[in-house]
């Protein structure tokens, strides 16, 4: 579950522990019951901001990695005293985009992160703001929303609880608008359900709906279901948990994927993409194939053998993502090229394949 800093600061500038009580208190009923849990935990940067006694005059990327320096200890601090109040034991783990861009570190993380929750241990995840920056390309996830999926795609979780200070997504903001509707559930996340996710980010919290909805979009291409809820109501993790239909629920695309195409659908490692015309389109989504060289109109970014790509079709739709079996470079030159063409344009090949069927992954 991810846990926004308006809610675990119950809208102030600094950790309402009144709030996270409540909170805590119904996770740790829920690990006593046997139940796997991990908490994306925002706030803090917001608990250092308060600590320093500093306001948002004082902002930028050193000084936010000034307050996340400070807040992290606070925030963990605050964490272990509430729970060590239900003998739950806590572990904190601080990733960066960097640190699964790989496959290996990738697959580090995850044995990490299952051996915790083996041992029964409550693992509070929060990205590494002190060495990570927006001036690196990459090397952010952005927002603890984002975060959030990529930690649920990782231990191939179950179930992504986003507890914000709304009560999920409406037709209209609520906050501004009375005839804002509540949607109880979305099926697939479509330009309409994206057009609804207007970004009303507060003060002190990063993401906002956009940034749940790219959560959402990354979760349930992974074959994880996904709740948006009002963090406030009373109970509410224990009500979900039980079942109740509580908040946005998005319904997973897909059966659980295995854990090497979860990497691919991530984005982590991605380096480059290719556009493909409605043929190949076609025959990716319809009929199961393999992207050829002949299907291909062009060319994202530059990359190498073995890289991850992303695939569009021509309307700039995200199509899936596969492992490439040929360079950026070679791409550009056998590029609508018919296979037989390869080693002749190439003076080699690696196959008939740009991407291969068995390394595809289709969203």
């Amino acid at each position: 579950m991810k846990l926004g800093t308006s809610l675990i600061t119950g809208g102030s500038s600094h950790l309402d522990e009144n709030v996270m009580s409540d909170l805590m208190a119904q996770i740790a009923e829920l690990n006593h019951k046997g139940l796997e849990l991990l908490i994306v935990s925002s706030g803090a940067v917001a608990a250092g901001r308060h600590k320093l006694g500093l306001g948002k005059t004082h902002g930028g990327v050193p000084y936010k990695q000034v307050f996340s320096a400070v807040g992290q200890s606070r925030l963990m601090s605050v964490y272990e005293k509430l729970f060590d109040k239900y003998d739950v034991t806590v572990a904190q783990a601080l990733l960066t985009k960097a640190d699964l861009s790989d496959r290996s570190g990738y697959l580090n993380a995850r044995n990490t992160l299952l051996a915790l929750l083996e041992l029964r241990v409550l693992c509070i995840v929060n990205e590494n703001d002190v060495v990570a920056v927006d001036e690196i390309k990459e090397a952010k996830f952005g927002d603890n929303d984002n975060l959030s999926a990529m930690v649920a795609n990782l231990v191939d979780a179950d179930l992504l609880l986003l507890l914000t200070d709304i009560g999920g997504l409406y037709t209209a903001d609520p906050r501004r608008n009375s005839d804002a509707v509540l949607i109880p559930q979305v099926e697939r996340i479509d330009s309409k359900i994206e057009k609804l996710a207007a970004d009303t980010a507060g003060g002190l919290g990063v993401g906002g709906m956009i940034t749940k909805i790219e959560a959402a979009k990354l979760a349930t291409a992974s074959g994880i279901t996904v709740v948006i809820a009002d963090g406030k109501e009373q109970n509410i993790i224990l009500k979900i948990a039980s079942g109740e239909a509580i908040g946005t629920c998005f319904q997973p695309l897909t059966n659980k994927l295995e854990s090497r195409k979860r990497w691919m659908i991530s984005g982590l490692s991605t380096r480059g993409g290719l556009v493909v015309d409605s043929g190949a389109s076609r025959a990716l989504k319809k009929q199961n194939g393999s992207l050829l060289a002949s299907g291909i109109k062009g060319i994202e970014g530059e990359y190498q053998r073995g890289d991850v790509v992303t695939i569009y079709d021509e309307k700039d739709n995200v199509i899936g993502c596969g492992i490439t079996n040929y360079s950026s470079a070679d791409v550009r030159i056998i590029k609508g090229a018919h296979s037989d063409k390869i080693t002749t344009l190439l003076g080699y090949d690696y196959g008939d394949e740009v991407v291969h069927r068995n390394n595809l992954v289709i969203l």
